[in-house]
């Protein structure tokens, strides 16, 4: 059974960071692509970051702008998300999914999900 788990969300005030986690079970994550993505109330999931294919390809989106780094540990089959410089505007549900290939950051494209981990920027 195939399960992701996110963690390390928190309440951070703007201006701090956070990482969040992903640590998964039944696949061996650095085989699949594997994305990041959030969402709010009303709109729909968007896409952050997320690594392509095993060599290590990136996709991401615009707002990134070099505050947001993805990085994975193969030996503990996990994979991070680094957010800095954190602003209001992230607040939102972080999500980690899992799919066997994704070569856009596209929701619709992945086929396992986590359960979320809550990101609430706020001073």
């Amino acid at each position: 059974q195939v399960q992701l788990v996110e963690s390390g969300g928190d309440l951070v005030q703007p201006g701090g960071s956070l990482r969040l986690s992903c640590a998964a079970s039944g696949l061996i994550l650095e085989n699949y692509a594997i994305g990041w993505f959030r969402q709010v109330p009303g709109k729909e999931r968007e896409g952050i970051f997320s690594y392509i294919d095993s060599d290590g390809k990136l996709g991401y989106s615009a707002f990134v702008k070099g505050r947001f780094t993805i990085s994975r540990d193969n030996a503990k089959n996990a994979v991070y998300l680094q957010m800095n410089s954190l602003k209001s505007q992230d607040t939102a549900v972080y999500y980690c999914a899992a799919a066997k290939l994704a070569e856009e950051l596209v929701a619709g494209l992945y086929d396992y999900w986590g359960q979320g981990t809550q990101v609430t920027v706020s001073s």
